[in-house]
């Protein structure tokens, strides 16, 4: 088998880097080890930056969007007593949608197998060889048991952390990570409930953070912070709705309850990987970076990433021409480490840590955003997506 860029991972970034190849012309072919309807099924991430949605829009991919996402124009954040709203247009000119990461990659598989490259799921044993020369392969082994060879001019990894690109990375350049844990984790839900708000709620509470989102007119997404080490067996519907209910608490205003669909643990970290190249693979996504899903970054930052990589790799490809490559590490790692900041910025004003005077630093920081326009203005400048620098 033979191609221009070979394209390890299914998720959104490796298939919006298809599409956006594809439609300047540019062979590719998609390589997943999961099936198409585990990747279909994996519950994400659920807010789009302005850039994100317009990327979407511009690759042909903005019809469900549009038409079932929800405009959101701001966010309320919440502390004993006191909900506000910063609104975003008033702000910073931009907005957000809600549509769920789950329904993105739909639509991008989608249009894959409507006339878009070729997408091989259920591959295994993936094995990016010779990256460091002009030739660079892909061993892999297909759905059928039958061991193959992708001949490409570029592979891009976006195979998450732990794929086998990464790794590759790190063994060829010397690289090197930085990795932060956080002593606390989100027990997030899915429930049948029509949205109790308009928009998301960012809730600190003296017992711990709890965030109102929401998936469509008449489903919900609820987190609640807990214990890294605690377990999903442990919270029973009526606890889950308990908590909610006393961190939401807000005179006049209740939370809509109604059944849960789905419910896990999600541990928090930050991880940044250097470089995100080396030679002819390139690393995109999850792949070389992950955020606390506090600032909503995870999914808008992969599609920044392949943004970037796709003029680059035109420009190799076609134009034969390699500043945008040889740019491409330090130009995406600009934006990961901000938007990795913004997402330690929020994850650490909203998780209460036990400690007293920590608590009163968060409140302290809640207050000056709720009261400031220009600490407004920041934390809404961050939330919707700083322009992108193609």
């Amino acid at each position: 088998m033979r191609t221009q860029v070979g394209i390890i991972g299914a998720g959104p970034a490796g298939l919006l880097l298809s599409r956006l190849l594809t439609l300047q012309g540019v062979d590719n072919v998609v390589l997943e080890n999961r099936s198409r309807e585990y990747v279909e099924a994996r519950i994400r991430a659920g807010i789009l930056e302005q850039h994100t949605v317009d990327t979407l829009t511009d690759a042909g991919l903005g019809d469900r969007l549009h038409r079932e996402g929800m405009e959101h124009q701001g966010i309320y954040l919440q502390y004993p007593g006191t909900r506000h709203k910063l609104d975003f247009p008033e702000l910073c000119g931009r907005t957000v949608w809600v549509y769920g990461q789950t329904e993105v990659t739909k639509d991008l598989i989608q249009a894959q197998l409507d006339g878009g490259a070729p997408l091989l799921f259920e591959v295994s044993d993936v094995s990016p060889e010779d990256v460091d020369s002009d030739s660079p392969r892909i061993r892999f082994t297909d759905a059928d048991g039958t061991p193959q060879v992708l001949e490409c001019e570029v592979i891009a990894g976006t195979d998450g952390f732990h794929g086998p690109s990464r790794a590759a990375v790190q063994e060829g350049t010397g690289g090197r990570v930085w990795e932060r844990t956080y002593p606390y984790a989100w027990l997030g839900i899915l429930a049948d409930a029509a949205p109790s708000t308009d928009e998301l709620v960012y809730a600190w509470h003296p017992e711990g953070f709890a965030l109102y989102s929401m998936r469509s007119p008449t489903v919900s997404r609820l987190y609640l912070q807990v214990d890294p080490t605690d377990e999903i067996g442990n919270w029973s519907d009526d606890r889950i709705w308990d908590n909610l209910s006393k961190r939401f608490a807000l005179e006049g205003w209740d939370v809509s309850t109604g059944p849960i669909t789905e419910k896990s643990v999600l541990p928090m970290r930050s991880f940044v990987s250097a470089p995100m190249r080396r030679g002819r693979l390139f690393l995109a996504g999850d792949a070389a970076h992950i955020v606390p899903p506090t600032g909503a970054k995870g999914l808008n930052l992969a599609i920044a990433d392949v943004t970037l990589l796709a003029s680059a790799l035109v420009r190799l490809l076609q134009e034969k021409q390699t500043d945008l490559v040889d740019s491409y590490s330090d130009r995406a790692l600009a934006r990961v480490w901000r938007c990795t900041h913004f997402s330690w910025f929020m994850t650490s004003m909203l998780h209460r840590s036990g400690d007293d005077f920590d608590a009163e630093l968060q409140l302290s920081q809640l207050r000056r955003v709720c009261s400031s326009e220009a600490a407004a203005r920041e934390l809404a400048e961050n939330y919707t997506g700083l322009p992108l620098d193609r």
